[in-house]
């Protein structure tokens, strides 16, 4: 799990795809977190990931670092807990003008049953479980 972590903090901007009925959704990320080592995300519950994520919380998750790319799949499920929330955005200073830890909006999420694949033109593929 931390080599994925790993990879998708260091890529910058990931794509994370939903679904809204039988149509995929996909949008860029940028901002990542390892903590009580679950790989956490972080959106406003009024987007509509968040309603999307609630009626199916399945994932996939797609990034490049240069001729690498990996692609993370798992269920997003929610942790409510102000601690984390506090401790996401602590890390993440510049995202507190739209989020706070106390506020109605802030969706603290995290990838649970995930795996990964690691690819390259020139060398095999690398799965990850976690």
């Amino acid at each position: 799990m931390i080599e994925v972590y790993t990879f998708l903090r260091n890529s910058g901007c990931f794509y994370l795809a939903t679904t809204e009925g039988d149509q995929p959704r996909v949008r860029p990320f940028g901002v990542i977190e390892l903590y009580e080592n679950k790989i956490y995300f972080l959106t406003g519950k009024k987007k509509r990931v968040a309603h999307q994520l609630e009626v199916n919380p399945k994932v996939e998750i797609c990034s490049t670092i240069g001729e690498k790319w990996i692609r993370v799949q798992g269920e997003m499920k929610m942790d409510d807990r102000v601690e984390a929330k506090k401790a996401f955005l602590d890390r993440n200073p510049h995202l507190r003008g739209m989020y706070h830890e106390e506020d109605d909006n802030t969706l603290l999420l995290y990838l649970e049953h995930g795996s990964a694949t690691i690819s390259s033109f020139t060398e095999d593929a690398k799965e990850i479980e976690f």
